[in-house]
């Protein structure tokens, strides 16, 4: 497995601030995390940064921001931080990959009994543990969102839900949110509205749906 510490075309570039706006998550925290746990904790382990220097900030690829929303709801869940660094190092060594909180079989096996948290692999049973229960419905819903590529690795993401037209792809436009199929970003649909221009206008001028402008309001509201 490629191991993305600098920009690569297809891996996707993302700042805190964009991994905050994305995942809906606060700023401080995204930074934090990069530096004292990806750089810091998890960087020591594998001798490498997951981080690399843009222009004004730093940056980290699409399975990192993936592993960030997964990694905190484990974090606000009660669990300490060591016991998620441990898993995220031992599921590494398992699936021989450093995202392994961006693969399918991960996400789909993290369970609770209200007490502990489980990720049921296989044969395999890692228990973390929580002061509080774990709602399961964020890390499945982030799952609907996600797609997957053939090593069952995230590939893309859908922040709204597949039902919506927003797409996150790190092999499209550097892995900014756009409108499915249209290649056009969200703010761009989102500040002609602001202008005043109708919808039905924008639909007519980018030659989109009137959802597919809406979807582009919706997600640009929430951020």
């Amino acid at each position: 497995m490629i191991f993305e510490n600098k920009p690569q075309l297809g891996f996707g570039i993302y700042t805190p601030a964009e991994i905050a706006q994305i995942l809906r998550l606060p700023y401080y925290k995204v930074n934090r995390w990069i530096d004292k746990y990806w750089d810091g904790e998890l960087g020591h382990e594998f001798e490498k940064r997951y981080s690399w220097k843009t222009e004004n900030s730093k940056a980290v690829s699409f399975h990192t921001l993936v592993e960030f929303y997964v990694m905190m709801q484990l974090a606000d869940a009660g669990v300490k931080t060591r016991k998620v660094l441990e898993a995220h190092k031992e599921l590494s060594q398992l699936y021989k990959t450093h995202f392994p909180f961006a693969l399918k079989e991960v996400l789909d096996g993290i369970n609770t009994d209200g007490k502990r948290i489980f990720l049921n692999l296989d044969d395999t049973t890692i228990t973390l543990d929580g002061t509080k229960q774990l709602n399961l419905s964020f890390i499945k819903l982030f799952f609907k969102k996600l797609e997957f590529d053939a090593n069952n690795l995230a590939s893309k993401l859908w922040p709204l839900g597949k039902e919506k037209s927003i797409l996150i792809d790190p092999t499209r436009k550097f892995g900014h949110p756009i409108l499915d199929m249209k290649n056009i970003y969200p703010e761009t649909i989102f500040n002609h509205f602001k202008a005043g221009d109708p919808i039905e206008y924008i639909s007519y001028v980018y030659e989109l749906t009137e959802k597919e402008v809406r979807d582009a309001i919706e997600y640009m509201d929430a951020a």
